[in-house]
Parts: structure tokens; sequence; C-alpha cells
């Protein structure tokens, strides 16, 4: 008889020797954990394209859905059509090797009202093929509490990669690229988390997290890599953004590496309580981060801008956007061309700010107009701007003069290379006064002191 002691050593040592032998034929390593889910390929849905493949496959997933259990498909092209997930769909691949291909003639993935939805390691090709218009993605989710898809290709969608509406969960570690539309649109949704996937190649934006109807949010946006966002519909900011907000309240956008934008790297609009800390910034169309319109606070420190039209802009005091601490920052290289023509201040600045707003410790190089922007004609209250360095720009820092603009602090910065003026009046875009260091002038509701001109 075998003894227990030698049976588990012989498990051990066969262990080894399996492992020894993946590696001598370079066998791929498959990160699924394949206990308790059924074998697609054991009910009949194998790889290769027919028009009983939909059916099939739709009948598996309602089947193991019905018992709770997740799906494995193995590696291979399964080409389908028009796929409604069921509640409780746990349906998983070989990362890179399990591909969903859209056969076309509506839809390939939806799902509504659903409490768990789950897909992960696949490949799933949109084909560009066309897509109903009851869906926004190649993947389109409605109602879902909890949604997750993780380790997924997701490409080729004449639309959107991805559509979320009212869903909750988390999209992590994918690769969205070349969508017609969006990598990712998410809409009303419910403390959703977007992290670590990478994003590139995408018509008219990267990833968007907006709401109907403006309110509490608290999607979590970080550590993605977006490239290459275009802007194919046009416009003025609408479209070409790497991530996007829009009416939703409490997003932090953190650790993010955005290059190559059409337009915004960072765009929040109407976006309050939004945090955008310590994201890269790199080569954008117009204004590498927006925070505008209508919002009430907004925390922006520590990114990094190199390359864009403008460089941080927190203004739109005239639709309410106020209150707004700017630290840490360092913005250069920037450009006076934009993507269309400006009516109003025009691009090649540095730093805009308009109302309630704390601007400190930033550092602004080589901004071609303006370093810093303190109002817009009258639209100006409550700015404490102080400890910043200026250098390389024509005017180190632009103040509205015009009547009824509120109160600013210019105290401590340091303005080197400013050869038109450290700080200078304006009356919108007309320069009115002298450089601001030197004489005062008749301002009553500016206090400038202590700073430093080279």
């Amino acid at each position: 008889m075998v003894s227990r002691r030698l049976f588990l050593s012989g498990l051990g040592t066969a262990g080894m020797a399996g492992a020894a032998a993946a590696r001598t034929q370079r066998l791929p390593v498959v990160d699924v954990d394949l206990r308790g889910s059924i074998d697609a390929a054991a009910h009949g849905v194998r790889p290769g394209a027919d028009d009983r493949k939909s059916r099939a496959f739709a009948k598996l997933l309602k089947d193991a859905a019905a018992k709770n259990t997740p799906v494995f498909l193995p590696p291979g092209d399964y080409d389908i059509s028009n796929i409604t997930l069921p509640d409780n769909t746990r349906l998983t691949g070989v990362p890179g090797a399990t591909r969903i291909v859209y056969g076309g003639g509506g839809h390939l993935f939806a799902a509504e009202g659903a409490g768990r939805i789950e897909l992960a390691n696949l490949v799933i090709d949109g084909a560009n093929r066309w897509l109903d218009d009851s869906v926004r993605g190649l993947v389109h989710l409605r109602d879902v509490a909890h949604v997750t898809i993780e380790n997924c290709e997701i490409h080729g969608a004449s639309k959107s990669a991805v559509s979320l509406e009212r869903c909750g969960g988390r999209i992590e570690r994918n690769r969205l690229s070349g969508a017609g539309e969006h990598a990712l649109y998410a809409v009303e949704s419910r403390d959703l988390a977007v992290t670590g996937n990478h994003v590139f190649d995408c018509g008219n934006g990267g990833i968007l997290i907006h709401r109907w109807q403006k309110g509490r949010d608290g999607t979590i946006v970080s550590g993605n890599r977006i490239a290459r966002i275009n802007a194919a519909h046009g416009g003025t900011g609408q479209y070409g953004n790497g991530i996007n907000i829009f009416r939703a309240d409490d997003v932090m956008i953190s650790g993010n590496h955005i290059s190559g934008c059409a337009f915004s790297a960072i765009r929040a609009n109407a976006g309050s309580n939004v945090q955008i800390a310590g994201n890269t910034c790199l080569d954008s169309g117009e204004t590498a981060i927006y925070s505008e319109f209508g919002f009430t606070g907004a925390i922006v420190n520590g990114n990094l801008i190199d390359g864009a039209a403008n460089g941080i802009l927190i203004v739109n005091f005239n639709e309410g956007g106020r209150l707004a601490s700017v630290t840490g920052n360092i913005v250069r290289n920037l450009s006076l061309e934009g993507p269309y023509v400006h009516e109003g201040a025009g691009f090649g600045f540095g730093i805009a700010v308009e109302a309630d707003a704390v601007v400190s410790g930033n550092t602004v190089e080589n901004a071609p107009k303006w370093g810093l922007v303190l109002g817009w004609g009258p639209y100006m209250r409550g700015l404490v701007v102080s400890g910043n360095l200026v250098r390389s720009s024509p005017v180190g820092c632009a103040v509205s003069v015009v009547e009824d603009a509120g109160s600013a602090l210019i105290s401590g910065n340091i303005f080197e290379d400013t050869p038109e003026a450290a700080i200078a009046g304006y009356r919108w875009n007309e320069r009115a006064t002298g450089d601001l260091t030197r004489e005062a002038g008749d301002h009553a509701h500016l206090t400038i002191e202590r700073n430093r001109t080279g």
C-alpha cells in the first residue's frame, strides 16, 4: 500500500514536473479560475460561425445563469449576434485567445435590469459592423447593479466599445480601442470604478462619465492610459476629450496618463466636487485640464501638463462656476494655436481662474500669451494667488481691471523672463495698465505685494 505521505509527495513532484513541462513547451499561462465553471464546448458551443450558434450561445448563458454558474469559453472565434445577457451572467475565456466576433444584424451583448453581469478574459471584436439604434455600444448594459468587465480587449465598435446606463461596478484592466464613438460611455452611474484600462484610437472620446440631470455620481477614474482621441464630429470641446465629466458630481480623476487628445486631456463640465490629481497630460489640442460652467468645488492638484493650447482653466463664473484649489501643477510648452477660432481670450496661457479660488505653488513655463489669468471682465471674485513661478511668458499674470471685478490678492510669486510685464491689468483682451509690480495704480480691488521679477 502507498502511504499518505508518499502519495502527497508524488502529487507535489507531478505538479513541479508539469510546471517544468509547461515552461519547456512555452504553454500559455491562463489567468482564469475554472473551478466550478461550465465548459461551453461540452454544451455544443464551439468556435466557428453558423446561424444556430447565437441561439445555442444564448441558451448556454441562460442555463448557466439559472444555476449561478460561470461559463468558460475555450480558445477560438465565436461569431454571434443579438445576445441578451441574463442576470448572473459570468462569462470568461482565455486572454487574447477567446474571441467573440460580432456577426452584425442588431447588437452584440445587451442586458437590462440585472443584478450582476461579469465578462472577463475575452477579445470582443465589433468588426466595425452596424449597430442598431437601440444600443449605444458593442457591450450595452442598462440598469445593472454590479458590472464587472476585466482583462478584455474590446475593439472595432462602430459606436462605443462599452455603454453603461445607470450601472455600478468596475471596468478594470481592459484594452478599449478603435471605437467609432467612445471607449466607455457611462451615464447616471452608481459608484462606478474605471481603473487600469488602456484606451486608444477612438473617434470622439475616451472615458465619458455623464448624467442626464446634474447630481451625485461618485465614479473613480484612476490609473488609465489614454492616447490618440479624435474629434470626428468637430465642435469646440464636446468631443475629442480623453476623460470627460458632464453634470456628474463627486468624481475623482487621478493617476492617469493621457496623450494626443484633439481637445482636452480632462474636461469637467458642470461637475461639482471634482478632484483632478496626479495626472500626466501630454500634447492636448486645446485646454489640457478644464473645469467649466455650472460647478461648485474643483481640486486640481499635482498634474503635469506638457504641450497644449491652454494649460488649466477653472472658469465660467457667469454660469455659476466657482470654488477651486489649483496647487502644485507644472504647466509648460503651450501654443497660440487651437483647433478653432476662439472668440474670447484665445489660446496660449497657463492657468486661468475666475472666482473663489486659491492658486498656489504652480510652475508655468513657455506660455506664449499669459502665464496666469485672473478673472475675465467683471467675472472675478475672491482670488488668492501666491507662491507660483512663472517664466518665459510675455506677460506673467493678466488680471481683470474691469468695473465690478472682485478682489484678488497676488502675493509672493516669482516672474522671470516676462518681457512685457510681470503683472498687468486687462479689460478683457485689451491691456489697460503698465506693469503693476512697479506702478500699482488706482485699483482698490487688487492687493499686489512681495512679488519678485527678473
